[in-house]
């Protein structure tokens, strides 16, 4: 990686492709996602939560086969919503550091040796005049979005898990009467727990915004079916 820091002077030319792909890290059966994402995120994925070494994480389930995207097609996205994390592409956020080595505010930085950047039919970040460009308007709300929610969504996770309504699961799932895929070791919202919430927890969740992110969750598992349906025309144009 090149992370290089940008500025509408030094790369005032720059265009960079929004093209998405395996080569990008595209094709994943997971992607990680944020709080602030959910809404848009529940009507197109199921939501489900892991056990990392830094605590719980949310992740859109996209695949079922080791490195599948079932939403990727060639180098585009077919959902309606592509998460975050993916649609940062080449860009980061990276902290600049003030004369006194302290840390000081996050720039926008983009990886030069992403195969994305420089390509001449992409799209460029600055306006003639030096301004921003919808483009590079977009890619900040979402690196916005990713810097805030790795620092909020910890605590909203440990809520979730502390009101239990967290449950461990291995989804099963049917392709086919042949066709069996199992995903171990997630844990989902428990629809059973999330209705019998009352009283104080009910409205210690609801005023810090974390009910509505159970309900938004326990809501995306029904879009497991749409997972099942696109494996299954996968299925069927290969076999």
């Amino acid at each position: 990686m090149n992370p290089v820091q940008i500025n509408n002077v030094d790369h005032a030319d720059l265009r960079v492709s929004p093209r998405a792909g395996a080569a990008f890290g595209d094709a994943a059966n997971q992607a990680l996602i944020f709080p602030a994402e959910f809404e848009d995120i529940q009507r197109e994925f199921a939501i489900i939560f892991r056990h990392r070494e830094n605590g719980l994480q949310a992740y859109a389930l996209l695949g079922l086969d080791r490195d599948e995207n079932l939403f990727l097609s060639d180098d585009y996205w077919t959902s309606r919503y592509v998460p975050a994390s993916h649609q940062r592409g080449p860009f980061s956020i990276g902290m600049a550091r003030a004369a006194d080595h302290e840390i000081g505010e996050p720039m926008l930085h983009v990886d030069f040796d992403d195969t994305r950047v420089g390509d001449t039919a992409g799209l460029p970040l600055f306006l003639e005049h030096g301004g921003n460009t919808p483009y590079l308007d977009h890619i900040t709300g979402v690196l916005r979005l990713l810097y805030e929610g790795i620092e909020t969504a910890p605590a909203a996770y440990a809520a979730l898990d502390e009101a239990a309504l967290l449950t461990p699961v291995t989804l099963t799932v049917d392709v086919s009467e042949e066709r069996r895929y199992t995903v171990p070791d997630v844990l989902v919202v428990d629809i059973e727990q999330l209705a019998a919430l009352t009283g104080e927890p009910l409205e210690r969740l609801h005023k810090s915004g974390v009910l509505r992110l159970a309900i938004l969750a326990a809501a995306s598992l029904g879009n497991v079916q749409q997972l099942i349906a696109r494996k299954q025309t996968l299925l069927s144009q290969v076999g």
